[in-house]
């Protein structure tokens, strides 16, 4: 081997052992250029796919998510329209260099929480940025029961110092895609999303990773006053409303409990059209 080749192939041992965890990937280093004369050639972007090695990793099963309703993974027709909404949202947040979206509704059982974890899928589907899903809603937690996964620590802990953020992220087995569940739940919601110590979670987890998208699910607008304490530490929130169920009375109370709060937009929910 030349002294050349064995010069370049230290330096990419050594960049790859630099890549922090969520952007480490196997062959995400290319192989150095071969000498060409004429024109440039052409780079090729691969696909980031993290190697998690301190993340918890946990197989879900596709049956069990389809089942949820979790239609990221269940059909191409509903992956497109999930496609396009992404890019929505990305066009209007990206613009400023915004990378945190709250997902709440007016009221329980609109599908807030669904829409959050399909959301979270898609944009994962990028090739280009990784996404930590959030499960901000203390008092009625449910994203571990739509991906199957068993309850245990999570933000809670975080925020009353019983646990580092890193030590209870969850890979729910899906390229770019990173879930911090709520943790055992708590009645005082209110006061904890309120805390300095919850501000100080909110900014590592945003300035960790630059490139990183985070969606957070949080409790319903009309029933408490979580969603109304986390909308002020937000870039960016979308409320979702359900067909023939939400009331214009409701999503002008929304819209009067967050004045002045980033709302880019709502989402039309169970739609039969």
């Amino acid at each position: 081997m030349s002294k050349l080749r064995k010069a370049l192939e230290k330096a990419k041992e050594a960049r790859g052992d630099q890549i922090p965890e969520h952007l480490q990937s196997a062959g995400s280093v290319p192989p150095p250029a071969k000498a060409l004369t004429g024109a440039m050639p052409q780079v090729i972007q691969k696909p980031l796919k993290p190697i998690y090695t301190t993340t918890k990793v946990v197989q879900c099963d596709t049956i069990f998510l389809r089942k949820n309703k979790v239609i990221s993974v269940c059909t191409e027709d509903a992956a497109d329209h999930l496609k396009m909404l992404r890019s929505q949202i990305i066009n209007r947040m990206t613009e400023e260099g915004r990378n945190t979206l709250l997902v709440t509704s007016a009221n329980p059982g609109e599908g807030k929480t669904l829409t959050a974890i399909n959301l979270a899928i898609s944009f994962s589907q990028q090739f280009n940025r990784t996404v930590l899903l959030v499960d901000g809603d203390i008092k009625k937690p449910s994203i571990h029961k739509y991906l199957g996964l068993e309850e245990g620590p999570g933000l809670t802990e975080c925020i009353l110092g019983k646990a580092e953020v890193a030590d209870v992220l969850i890979n729910p087995g899906m390229d770019r895609l990173v879930v911090l569940q709520s943790g055992h739940p708590r009645t005082n919601s209110s006061e904890m999303l309120g805390s300095p110590s919850m501000k100080t979670i909110l900014k590592e987890i945003k300035e960790r990773y630059p490139d990183r998208f985070i969606i957070f699910d949080s409790a319903p607008v009309l029933t408490s006053a979580d969603p109304i304490i986390f909308s002020g530490l937000m870039d960016a929130i979308i409320i979702v409303v359900e067909a023939e169920k939400t009331t214009q009375e409701d999503i002008k109370r929304v819209f009067e409990l967050m004045p002045n709060r980033p709302i880019i937009g709502t989402i039309f929910n169970k739609s039969l059209d």
